[in-house]
């Protein structure tokens, strides 16, 4: 681990004291997944993107096309990546509640058992999965994409060499030969099962989440917010939560983001580095101090 000036790894110190031995909750965004080769929105020096909206997906059967032309190419490469030490080191934390804001179910697969996953908000959905939006039946992903292959034979070999971008997405303009399958049971049309910009996250969700951090305040914990620039609100909300009710949070991540005032501790240190100390650490508690 290479920290720069002295007060940067004064503050590493201090913030691996805070959350050692406390009960946490983990709040995860796309600088997570990064090391599992899936770009982020909002690296220094990366260009902006904005994603495609809600009202762009329903306006027409043209955007639909754009993006699942679009997501079809990235699924192949997004749909392989496997967990990094990361997600792993988040799974052996086991904390309290992981958030994430990532729809790509790294942390999913790096949870060691059917309980642990349980205790994994995907605050976004799940890229994996699909619905319809006239009779909401959810399918996997992979067999939807089983279903283009045919449709759209010789389209992944003429555009092998596009740009990857966040969230299964690629970058490619010319979209009007793509054939997108409707719903196998209505006909409806079929949309990637998480969150859009311009949609609200369920509400069950923001509740668990909520009743998570707020409990922290009550048995002495903190809340960890890991390579999240935390722009948008549904992340956001937590911190500004949890500072209100003067519940310690924890910053890590490369650049500023929208929760720096109301943090104990910013680091601009690398995810999977702070992670996995942080892991070693709790790991090596004796047993009587842990919670």
């Amino acid at each position: 681990m290479t920290l720069g000036a002295p007060a940067e790894a004064s503050s590493y110190a201090a913030a691996m004291a805070l959350l050692e031995d406390r009960p946490l909750v983990v709040l995860t965004g796309a600088g997570v997944s990064t090391d599992s080769g899936i770009p982020d929105y909002r690296s220094p020096g990366s260009p902006a993107r904005q994603p495609m909206t809600y009202q762009q997906f329903i306006s027409g059967p043209q955007e639909r096309q754009r993006y699942w032309a679009r997501s079809h190419l990235g699924w192949r490469r997004m749909g392989n990546a496997t967990p990094n030490a990361g997600h792993r080191a988040v799974a052996a934390i086991d904390p309290d509640l992981l958030i994430t804001q990532n729809v790509d179910g790294l942390h999913e697969q790096a949870a060691p058992s059917p309980a642990a996953n349980r205790r994994i908000v995907p605050l976004h959905g799940r890229v994996a999965d699909v619905i319809c939006l006239s009779c909401r039946t959810v399918s996997a992903r992979r067999d939807l994409q089983a279903r283009m292959e045919p449709l759209n034979v010789g389209w992944a070999e003429a555009h092998a060499d596009v740009e990857t971008r966040p969230d299964g997405d690629v970058a490619l303009e010319e979209t009007a030969d793509f054939v997108v399958p409707d719903c196998e049971i209505c006909g409806g049309i079929l949309k990637p099962d998480v969150v859009f910009f311009g949609e609200n996250v369920p509400k069950d969700r923001v509740a668990r989440c909520t009743d998570a951090v707020d409990a922290l305040a009550t048995c002495d914990g903190a809340l960890l917010v890991a390579g999240s620039s935390l722009t948008v609100m549904s992340g956001y909300r937590f911190v500004r939560r949890a500072a209100k009710a003067a519940t310690p949070v924890v910053i890590v991540n490369r650049g500023a983001t929208r929760g720096d005032a109301e943090a104990a501790y910013k680091l601009e240190t690398g995810t999977s580095e702070f992670l996995a100390d942080l892991a070693s650490r709790r790991d090596s508690r004796p047993e009587s101090s842990r919670a």
